[in-house]
């Protein structure tokens, strides 16, 4: 049994795309309803049975950590006005999860944000979270589903989890793409699996990553999601590769090096996720996380 109790979220980007909401508020902090995209994501990796997470940021993201730590000045102002409800709402986290935040360096990619957080993960294998994909947490069991389904995948059989949904051909173009074993079109298992099935988790090897591929040229519509689960090998990948595109060291390089000597999975995803990086599956995010804790009365 291998079984993951830390996960990194790197979280420090610009959020370009979200400009000018993000110019001077993280990205990470915008609201989906009445609670920030960051919460939903950390929400998330607790359900799934993290216990440690590790913010990879830097400098102008220190809001980020506050939102995690206790306000002591304004936990004493709602108590002393008989407001304990509200105040215990505000320190959510279980008493035996850790936050911590560590500093990327140099922006040298998400290979490099990775990298970053070897030294609080140590020999840990662990989950990586992208925070600008929130899963919908309405429809499906965070306890169960998609991240927690990846870590009892790897527990069971120690392969790398990545998670993929199925995305419409006009969108393939934008998305890191799974090339399968065997071709869509087999009558195969994995053929099976890729189908746009979003009410089970199924998970099976893959061969590699085609990163934005035009339609023609893409080997599936298995798009990646932005959920992994990593065996403590892949620091060693991320460590030997150099920068490429842009000049950043690119996790997709690292994840082809863990392929070929380990071997990885992909996992379908249950349920929907939100692009909450861009603009306009923000603002459709925002209405439906809104629209859904005004229901519940949250």
């Amino acid at each position: 049994m291998k079984n993951i109790t830390h996960a990194v979220i790197p979280v420090a980007g610009f959020g370009t795309r979200m400009l000018p909401l993000s110019k001077s508020v993280p990205k990470e902090l915008l609201p989906l309803g009445n609670r920030p995209a960051i919460h939903y994501v950390v929400a998330e990796a607790i359900a799934a049975g993290i216990k440690h997470i590790v913010l990879v940021s830097h400098a102008q993201k220190g809001a980020i950590e506050n939102y995690f730590d206790i306000n002591a000045e304004l936990d004493n102002q709602l108590r002393a006005k008989g407001k304990d409800t509200l105040a215990d709402s505000l320190n959510w986290l279980p008493e035996d999860v850790t936050v911590s935040m560590i500093r990327q360096g140099k922006p040298l990619g998400l290979g490099h944000a990775v990298l970053a957080a070897r030294p609080i993960i140590g020999e840990h294998d662990f989950a990586v979270m992208l925070p600008d994909v929130v899963l919908d947490p309405y429809t499906t069991d965070m306890s169960v589903d998609n991240l927690a389904f990846m870590m009892n995948q790897f527990a069971d059989d120690g392969h790398s989890q990545i998670l993929v949904e199925t995305v419409a051909d006009k969108d393939v173009h934008k998305y890191g793409i799974a090339q399968l074993h065997e071709a869509p079109n087999d009558d195969s298992d994995a053929a099976n699996d890729s189908n746009n099935n979003k009410n089970v988790n199924t998970s099976f090897k893959v061969a590699g990553f085609v990163e934005k591929p035009s339609l023609i040229d893409a080997p599936s519509n298995l798009a990646v999601v932005g959920r992994y689960v990593f065996s403590n090998r892949i620091f060693d990948y991320l460590a030997q590769t150099t920068a490429s595109v842009g000049g950043e060291i690119q996790l997709t390089d690292a994840i082809d090096a863990l392929i070929s000597e380990d071997g990885v999975n992909v996992t379908t995803m249950h349920g929907d996720s939100y692009d909450a990086g861009d603009m306009r599956s923000y603002m459709q995010a925002f209405i439906y996380f809104a629209e859904q804790q005004l229901a519940s009365g949250e």
